[in-house]
């Protein structure tokens, strides 16, 4: 096995010769390693079963189900299925997934370290994913307003995003939102949190997730402070060019894994209808999700 950083690139890292019938914990390790690294790192040739997929994730730590049954594989509940097929009959998985800026489970009390995706069916035409790196965010930000991030909090919740059901048709709108508010209630995270493995301080704030940011004593904040820090990440800009924007391209065979804790994501979807099929798995490390940040 042989991974070699993206040294022309924001970040990211490529990994060649990995077979997973042969890899041994020491490669799973490397293969961590990297990801906190390198924040991003594809790994070539892994024409991998859903069966093998999901060993892959054991392999990494402990898989999470996502908590929605409508987006499970038919077969294997550990994987989340994003999938648009026009016209090819009945729908498996959810079409156009993550068209917004987010960190995978924000939402929830424990947020996994690490997502992987493996691709299924690419379109023709470019489609890939968006990325930010927050740590780096951060580090880049004035004083003034990592100062002011770091006496807050963030309030994440799926409200403004959350998927419409089959069952969910002809339902009250409210009926759904009070479901909603009860099945995933709003989860709050420090604004600024310490990396448990890298030691950075990472930006935790998206702009699909994050609702608004609370002061110490837990009331919600009016002054623009969430706004300012979106624009700084480049979340806000509609044209996909800020300069803290990375974008990966992959093809069929390839698995992607990331650092949840650092990256916000947001998908790249073409704008006519074409086949696309991606599987993901979602990975609890053995690390704690933060640490609280003593700065």
């Amino acid at each position: 096995m042989t991974i070699v950083t993206q040294a022309d690139r924001a970040m990211g890292s490529t990994v060649t010769g990995f077979a997973l019938n042969k890899a041994t914990e020491a490669d799973f390790a490397e293969l961590r390693a990297a990801v906190y690294r390198d924040k991003i790192v594809l790994v070539n040739n892994q024409h991998l079963t859903p069966a093998q997929f999901i060993e892959f994730g054991r392999a990494m730590g402990t898989v999470e189900v996502y908590y929605e049954p409508m987006y499970h594989h038919p077969e294997y509940k550990e994987i989340f299925v994003s999938a648009s097929r026009p016209g090819e009959g009945q729908q498996v998985g959810v079409p156009k997934t993550g068209q917004f800026w987010h960190a995978d489970y924000s939402f929830m009390p424990s947020p996994f370290g690490i997502t992987m995706i493996h691709p299924q069916v690419v379109p023709k035409k470019n489609r890939g994913t968006y990325f930010i790196d927050m740590g780096k965010v951060f580090q880049g930000m004035p004083d003034e307003l990592k100062l002011a991030a770091r006496r807050t909090q963030a309030l994440h919740s799926p409200r403004r995003y959350f998927k419409i059901r089959p069952s969910d048709v002809y339902r009250p709108i409210s009926e759904l939102q009070e479901e909603i508010e009860k099945k995933t209630p709003p989860a709050i995270h420090p604004t600024v949190f310490t990396h448990p493995v890298t030691g950075e301080d990472v930006l935790y704030v998206s702009q699909g997730l994050t609702c608004e940011l609370l002061d110490a004593d837990g009331r919600k904040l009016e002054d623009g402070l969430l706004q300012r820090l979106l624009e700084a990440s480049g979340q806000l800009d509609p044209t996909f060019t800020h300069p803290n924007i990375h974008t990966q391209t992959f093809t069929e065979g390839d698995l992607l894994i990331w650092d949840n804790r650092s990256l916000v994501h947001r998908a790249l979807h073409t704008t006519t209808p074409e086949p696309a099929v991606s599987h993901r798995v979602t990975v609890h490390d053995a690390h704690p999700f933060y640490r609280e940040s003593s700065r």
